[in-house]
């Protein structure tokens, strides 16, 4: 990607990844500096952007991961990580992994515009208005979509999970 091209698809995702950063981190400053870093990050793989279909959705990822590596600096920087918490984590990789394999099962057995519209606000990144004008969904549309999408996903994973309980 050339850098013109980086200024006219990428800068421009600055003030989304601002809003998001500040409503994770609740402080501006901090937010900032994230966004700093993630459009460092991009800039650093300008030359490898052009495989990723969605950039948003990349930029999006680095900044929860960004976010996500400062609170667990800030939780060693302040002495409460515990390493019987750290080896726990580990524990339970496998069992996330398995979660996460089954919320994508379920998605993917939604109706086909619940699961656009899952896909497109949850994993994607985008907000409401620009899945309204990429879809024609009213707002309306869209939130009550969204809702019933949701509420399916939490009770057939519930049911799911309690049956694989059931089992074991």
């Amino acid at each position: 990607m050339k850098p013109e091209e980086f200024n006219h698809i990428i800068v421009p995702m600055r003030a989304d990844l601002k809003r998001l950063a500040r409503n994770m981190t609740g402080d501006d400053y901090r937010a900032e500096d994230i966004v700093q870093e993630v459009m460092l990050k991009m800039w650093s793989m300008r030359s490898s952007l052009d495989g990723y279909e969605n950039k948003k959705a990349l930029a999006v990822t680095i900044l929860k991961n960004k976010v996500k590596d400062g609170w667990k600096h800030d939780k060693l920087e302040s002495g409460t990580a515990d390493a019987t918490v750290e080896r726990t984590a580990e524990d339970h990789t496998a069992e996330n992994a398995d979660e996460i394999s089954l919320i994508r099962t379920i998605v993917e057995h939604l109706p086909p515009l619940q699961q656009k519209l899952f896909k497109m606000k949850e994993i994607e990144g985008y907000d409401n208005a620009e899945i309204m004008q990429i879809t024609g969904c009213s707002a309306e549309s869209l939130r009550q979509n969204l809702s019933r999408a949701r509420r399916k996903i939490i009770a057939d994973f519930a049911k799911l999970t309690k049956m694989r309980v059931k089992k074991e």
